[in-house]
């Protein structure tokens, strides 16, 4: 039986972002009778229903490193963040023995466990907080980024938009229309541009019915962010840096809340 207990542990702690530092509370939920853990920014003043974004380390990274990275909750205080660890896990192009933390590749492996901890800090947050339904959000670098394209294939109706970094997705068939924007590097090593990246972005401007022709949707730093609307009105971004490589970039979330904040459930 699928055992799902709500948070235990609560520790605050403090994470040095490229602004200020910022409170972070650390909960542990209980998975498959697997303790699971998350560092998570509540607002500190109510503003109604607050939206609530997701972000996944990639494979070897660490939930702590994401927030300081992404630190999606101090360009976004009105939102609640969540930060979690994944657990060993076989790595796809690297660490093949699953040594280092990560995420699950695609569904059914590791018995979705990953899957089932979305759902578990989802239906846990929306209990104890005022989520706004309509304003649920996930974003990832690398393997996280690749998780990021897995709940858009298996979590579709939960999300408002994704924003997948220095990933690839096997799945694009069972992908559906949401609005994207997807941080690339084009002299990416790892997770080649050309061969893995373009692909997928090019997969899922197809499934969202985009436009052939893109405009400039936004700049930061060298990363060009081109947007191809769609009638639907599920436009997807290709945020693409000609430098870089795989690191995720220092204004990537900056473009990140810039875009969830333009899209919301209909």
């Amino acid at each position: 039986m699928n055992r799902i207990a709500v948070p235990f542990a609560v520790i605050l702690l403090a994470v040095t972002s490229s602004s200020a530092a910022e409170p972070l509370v650390e909960k542990s939920w209980k998975v498959d009778d697997v303790e699971r853990k998350a560092f998570v920014h509540v607002p500190a003043k109510s503003y109604g229903e607050a939206p609530l974004v997701f972000v996944f380390h990639g494979h070897g990274g660490t939930a702590m490193n994401a927030a300081r990275t992404f630190h999606i909750h101090t360009n976004w205080p009105e939102a609640i963040v969540v930060y979690p660890q994944g657990l060993n896990t076989p790595g796809q192009l690297t660490d093949p023995k699953g040594e280092k933390p990560g995420w699950q590749a695609a569904k059914g492996n590791q018995d979705d466990r990953d899957l089932k901890f979305f759902d578990a800090m989802l239906a846990s947050l929306q209990k104890d907080h005022k989520v706004d339904a309509k304003r649920i959000y996930s974003t990832g670098h690398s393997n996280g980024g690749g998780f990021t394209y897995l709940l858009w294939a298996n979590r579709h109706d939960t999300l408002a938009a994704v924003a997948p970094s220095a990933a690839a997705a096997r799945y694009a068939k069972d992908l559906k229309p949401l609005p994207a924007i997807h941080l690339g590097g084009e002299k990416d090593p790892l997770v080649k541009f050309d061969l893995m990246q373009k692909p997928t972005m090019e997969a899922a401007k197809k499934v969202n019915g985009c436009d052939a022709d893109g405009k400039e949707w936004a700049k930061a730093g060298d990363l060009v962010g081109t947007q191809f609307p769609s009638k639907g009105g599920t436009p997807f971004v290709a945020a693409v840096s000609p430098t870089g490589t795989h690191a995720f970039p220092k204004e990537g979330p900056e473009l990140i809340v810039k875009f969830f904040k333009e899209h919301k459930k209909k």
